[in-house]
């Protein structure tokens, strides 16, 4: 097909569920699409699932794809991270032009995506990274997104997004994030907090339902009730509705019958991978992501169980009263995940050059993505009462919240280990609380030690300089 001037004004590559769904969400919103995928029936479902008014085309090669696009072309991609997007860049290149748009909506790794931006401007190519969170649903009805890169591609695109992106109080949940990689890496460390609060709503749930005893419809209550309070969030909405779903096959609750093997697709870990090497302290989120590990490890946890014994699971207090410190504990914990997420993501800003606004990012998290919940209101006041903010354990409401819910916290580590029940998340979620707290940690031993056995040398409290001891002699 001959390229024409006019045309349609988006076009999608890769028509999976997510592809397929942002699709008809811009033709919702009278914009006109044109979608590829190398499997020509999806390209076939996509036109035949449009509806009445929307304008949507298909196509099953490249090149007649590129012809339906009106110049200068906007091209998103939807496609798996990693060498899928380099190989389906490198297929489109030839079709492409000057001033032609690339935007990689998939979880791509940061570093990949200056890499492509580089690349693709010593072309004359414009290139956007642009992570999106809501999955299927935030797709077809309005999800959270976060775009970065050269900032004139985003105003080409703005009034688009805008459009297509969820809505809080009026507010499309979508804001230009920073040049580059700024828009990937912001929702690599959305789903390092998801990593996160996920574990620790699972440590809940161990509590009550091996803890406490406490029946799936016992538990969905609970939830649905946490969920009405200060612990207002996406993820314990969804908690509550998978412990009401029955499974078909054998009528037992559904979450009884899916194997405890948690899979992840490698955002969390990348997460935790960047914090340590920016020296950004994010231990809830790593033993998240360590639990996700230990979790796959089903066979040598089988053989463990059988010969490594442990205090029996028996809880001894008032069920209710521990309920209510567990909600308590749990938003404690929120809050110190939130925190550390944060931190990462303002010390990569000044590391990067994102010239990140920590209050916008918590404004497009408000709807849309996830991690949606209700404190993120209060974590977007912190930043817009003091954008340098270093940490949000320092907002006086914040920081006030979790001080007045540490004894819940400690009482539910303590029962936690008291029964033999793991509850890394939260019990390490405590001790950040308590190190950051700390004018004086140990780690003066540490350098010592470090002195004594590589002579790395140490400072002093009592002075500026460089210190070393030969600790052999008297």
């Amino acid at each position: 097909m001959a390229v024409t001037d006019r045309g349609c004004e988006i076009g999608l590559i890769g028509l999976g569920v997510m592809g397929r769904n942002l699709a008809y969400n811009l033709a919702d919103h009278r914009c006109s699409v044109a979608g590829y995928d190398r499997d020509r029936g999806k390209a076939k479902e996509l036109v035949g699932g449009a509806g009445s008014g929307q304008t949507v085309r298909g196509s099953g090669s490249l090149d007649e794809f590129v012809g339906l696009l009106r110049r200068p072309r906007t091209v998103i991609l939807l496609v798996p991270a990693g060498d899928a997007v380099d190989r389906v860049i490198e297929q489109l290149l030839p079709y492409l032009e000057p001033e032609d748009l690339i935007i990689d909506s998939g979880n791509s790794r940061y570093a990949d995506t200056d890499r492509r931006g580089r690349s693709l401007a010593e072309k004359g190519l414009l290139f956007m990274g642009m992570g999106i969170s809501g999955g299927e649903h935030g797709a077809r009805h309005g999800a959270s997104l976060m775009p970065g890169g050269p900032w004139e591609a985003y105003e080409r695109v703005r009034p688009i997004l805008e459009a297509v992106a969820a809505r809080v109080d009026g507010e499309p949940c979508v804001a230009y994030l920073g040049p580059g990689s700024a828009g990937h890496y912001v929702k690599m460390v959305h789903n390092g907090i998801e990593y996160g609060l996920m574990e620790l709503i699972a440590e809940t749930y161990d509590l009550m339902r091996r803890g406490l005893g406490l029946s799936p419809d016992e538990l969905q209550s609970v939830y649905h009730r946490w969920h009405e309070g200060e612990l207002n969030s996406y993820l314990l909405e969804i908690t509550a509705r998978i412990f009401a779903r029955r499974d078909k096959r054998s009528g037992k609750p559904l979450v009884d019958m899916i194997l405890d093997r948690a899979r992840q697709k490698g955002t969390g870990e990348w997460t935790a991978s960047d914090a340590l090497e920016l020296e950004v302290p994010t231990p809830t989120i790593d033993v998240a992501v360590v639990m996700r590990d230990l979790s796959g490890r089903k066979s040598e946890r089988e053989a463990a169980a059988r010969v490594l014994t442990g205090p029996s699971v028996v809880f001894s207090g008032d069920r209710q009263d521990f309920l209510d410190r567990l909600e308590k504990a749990l938003y404690a914990g929120m809050i110190i995940t939130y925190a550390q997420g944060m931190g990462l993501l303002g010390e990569a800003s000044r590391a990067y050059g994102y010239q990140l606004k920590l209050e916008e990012v918590a404004r497009i998290w408000e709807g849309g993505c996830i991690i949606r919940a209700g404190v993120l209101r209060h974590i977007r006041a912190a930043y817009q009462a003091r954008p340098e903010l270093a940490n949000l354990l320092l907002d006086p409401r914040l920081g006030g919240e979790v001080v007045r819910r540490q004894v819940d916290l400690r009482q539910v580590v303590s029962t936690g280990a008291e029964m033999g029940l793991a509850v890394p998340g939260l019990a390490v979620s405590l001790a950040y609380f308590d190190a950051y707290r700390s004018s004086r940690l140990p780690a003066n031993l540490i350098q010592a030690q470090r002195d004594y056995f590589g002579a790395h040398t140490y400072e002093r409290v009592d002075g500026p300089g460089v210190f070393h001891t030969d600790w052999e002699k008297p």
